[in-house]
């Protein structure tokens, strides 16, 4: 499987469930880069892989101009209702973040929650970033770590998924400052701060549930399997998830990287 029919499936997979589900599990994230990047009225904002759009929502309602783009048509159109019903002005449209539709320096600030370290060029990523946004603007990422608990519910899953193709970049390597800095170090001036969003659920299996249903990846994956593959699957995502389980239920930390650039 080469880089654009990975993309292609992609397109399709993210679509699957009601990913708005999954999206407010991140609040707490969503939150703390918006904040970062300190939205206000005049200043054009673009969100990359913006899912169903709760970082550019949260834009838009502090006065930004605000365009969203994501690769899975299903994920634009929630994202378009949700903003329409709430009365936001905001532009959606279905494209490739490595290859973005917008002019060079078009944007003041550009910022991906989650999304584009799943996009498999990283160089390509890197180099749509720093075009589209104009000297003196504002980059910011928020992206899994690798040895958080994010990655190891990719690492309880990896056994039953075919293998990326090759020269795909791991999305976790978005989670490493040294991969990021090597990426954006020479178009950006660079911070970077470590945080945990917190997963509240009731249960572990409480979490399968959502995560099988509403999350593209592992949905996915689990309806690909046969009855025996798929009750493994099951256990293992439960049995790393149980450890998290307490008198007050599940409550899972999961660490990620949050960038913060100025564009040189």
């Amino acid at each position: 499987m080469g880089f654009e029919e990975l993309k292609q499936r992609h397109s399709v997979v993210w679509g699957t469930g009601p990913y708005e589900r999954i999206s407010a599990t991140i609040a707490d994230l969503q939150d703390e880069l918006v904040e970062r990047l300190e939205p206000r009225p005049g200043i054009r904002w673009l969100d990359v892989a913006t899912g169903t759009g709760e970082v550019a929502k949260r834009a838009a309602r502090a006065g930004a101009e605000v365009v969203g783009l994501d690769l899975a048509p299903a994920l634009v159109e929630t994202a378009k209702r949700e903003a329409d019903a709430e009365g936001l002005d905001i532009r959606y449209d279905v494209g490739d973040a490595e290859a973005l539709p917008y002019e060079d320096a078009s944007f003041d600030v550009v910022s991906s929650s989650c999304g584009v370290m799943f996009a498999p060029d990283h160089a390509a990523i890197a180099g749509e970033l720093a075009r589209v946004t104009r000297p003196g603007g504002r980059v910011g990422l928020a992206c899994w770590r690798p040895e958080g608990t994010l990655g190891d519910m990719f690492r309880a899953m990896a056994p039953y998924a075919p293998p990326p193709p090759p020269g795909a970049g791991s999305p976790f390597d978005w989670g490493r400052e040294e991969h990021v800095a090597a990426l954006l170090g020479e178009t950006f001036e660079l911070e970077f701060v470590s945080r945990d969003s917190l997963l509240v659920a009731q249960s572990a299996e409480d979490v399968w549930e959502l995560f099988s249903t509403s999350y593209g990846p592992t949905k996915t994956l689990a309806d690909s399997l046969d009855e025996e593959r798929r009750e493994a699957l099951h256990r293992d995502f439960v049995n790393m998830h149980a450890p998290y389980e307490g008198d007050q239920g599940l409550r899972m930390p999961r660490s990620y990287l949050l960038t913060l650039g100025t564009r040189r």
